[in-house]
């Protein structure tokens, strides 16, 4: 039996009673550690949940997890863990075939996804009955963001907004101050350091990804969003959503103040901005644990601000557990998932600078290096700057597939900002129809 085929319908045998009596034999259990090695999945009982995980250091902090987790519920831990990029598609199987781990991890704008399809059970009912769980520990954006259709379907680990990193040794090297630590820069600005910090020998005054991904925190701080309010139809064509797009494909295209895209498969901004010839990389406080590493000093500040304000999308990631789980095994994963998202494992997380802890009880283990990196939860406050919810829909995956396939031609130039969003906008349409009929088919759930 495989490790997959072993984990959710293994555990389905056996009862939360039986479990809590065999955890006596844990010690003995672990002891042995050749079991695992012997064994082709693990055994019965044991708390299984998935995470994505594509470095080193990110393994470290899900074993950690995984050590924590034996400790705090006497059973054994095992996490499946699986690089980003195929997370997706192997969850999606093991939801099908119902081989999915007890608990599962879910990058934010997904929940609403599983959520409309019913893979994902609505927790707010164990919610109530747990007066040992405290939701107010919890920053309001990653409740928002595990919620749909006002239910709880996610509990959060991680919520954080995009800001903007810069590298201040390369600025201190052209005679430029650094931004303002709390006051963002506006765009006008912002453009004027970008030129003015690009020069002929390779070096470069921004760098972000040519897609929506990040696109979305400019067209939220022109006032814009991907889709209108009512969400039944693209917004990407109004004018508030085209100033944004003409000013950032402006800075590839017209500014020629970015790395050029030799290849769009592999464009990496992370990767241009630790070249050290970048003076600003807009990205979220999850890449500070990878820009530690840095040979050069840096610091991060709000994202800029454009005519409605720094408004930069607000993301977050959660563990849900899957609709299929029932009886004693959704007891156990209950309390699975509660360690897994309780002050002492986000502490974990947060000292190891994977991200902004999702509990205001574990804030304080997010800290500096960057010197900045408070103004992340004071964005979070409202305290400075600002953020927004990233809107997304029941189909997001389909959304960013579409923007994906033309969005890059016009950051390379070879299309017009007018002319590719007048293309995308009819099939946009059709996935906000399809996004209605989803949340219609999620409700009855």
């Amino acid at each position: 039996m495989s490790a997959a085929t072993n984990t959710f319908k293994g555990s389905q045998g056996i009862s939360r009673r039986s479990l809590l009596r065999g955890a006596a034999a844990f010690g003995s259990l672990t002891a042995a550690g050749s079991l695992a090695g012997c064994s082709s999945g693990p055994p019965d009982g044991t708390a299984t949940w998935s995470m994505w995980s594509s470095s080193p250091e990110e393994g470290q902090v899900w074993a950690d997890f995984g050590a924590h987790v034996e400790e705090r519920l006497g059973i054994r831990s095992a996490s499946q863990l699986t690089p980003s990029d195929g997370y997706v598609t192997k969850l999606d199987l093991q939801l099908v075939s119902g081989t999915a781990s007890l608990v599962t991890a879910l990058n934010g704008w997904l929940i609403p996804t599983y959520a409309a399809r019913g893979a994902h059970r609505e927790l707010d009912d164990l919610i109530a009955a747990d007066p040992e769980f405290d939701p107010e520990d919890f920053y309001p954006d990653i409740r928002s963001i595990s919620s749909f259709d006002d239910r709880t379907f996610a509990i959060g680990f991680d919520v954080a907004p995009t800001v903007l990193y810069y590298n201040r040794t390369l600025l201190a090297e052209n005679g430029v101050e650094p931004p303002h630590p709390t006051e963002p820069m506006d765009w006008d600005t912002f453009r004027e350091l970008t030129i003015q910090l690009s020069g002929p020998d390779n070096q470069y005054g921004f760098t972000c990804a040519p897609s929506i991904d990040d696109l979305v925190s400019w067209i939220y701080s022109a006032g814009g969003n991907v889709m209108n309010e009512r969400e039944d139809a693209s917004a990407l064509d109004a004018p508030e959503a085209m100033e944004a797009l003409h000013y950032v494909i402006d800075l590839f295209v017209r500014d020629r103040v970015t790395p050029p895209i030799s290849n769009l498969v592999t464009e990496n901004s992370l990767a241009n901005f630790l070249e050290g010839n970048v003076a600003f990389m807009q990205n979220g406080p999850w890449q500070v644990v990878n820009v530690r590493g840095a040979s050069f000093d840096w610091d991060i500040v709000p994202f800029p601000a454009g005519p409605a304000g720094s408004k930069p999308r607000v993301s977050g990631s959660s563990f849900a557990i899957p609709a299929a789980v029932r009886g004693d095994d959704l007891e156990l994963a209950w309390e699975l998932l509660k360690v897994l998202t309780s002050t002492d494992a986000l502490n974990i997380y947060a000292r190891a600078g994977r991200n902004n802890p999702a509990r205001l009880s574990a804030g304080t283990a997010f800290a500096p290096p960057p010197d900045n990196l408070s103004v992340v939860q004071r964005i979070l406050a409202g305290e400075v700057a600002g953020g927004h919810p990233f809107d997304v829909t029941t189909n997001w995956n389909q959304v960013r597939q579409l923007l994906g396939q033309d969005l890059p031609r016009a950051f390379l130039g070879q299309r017009g900002v007018t002319e590719t969003i007048d293309g995308l906008t009819p099939r946009l349409n059709v996935l906000m129809r399809q996004h209605q009929d989803h949340i219609r088919a999620g409700a009855a759930h």
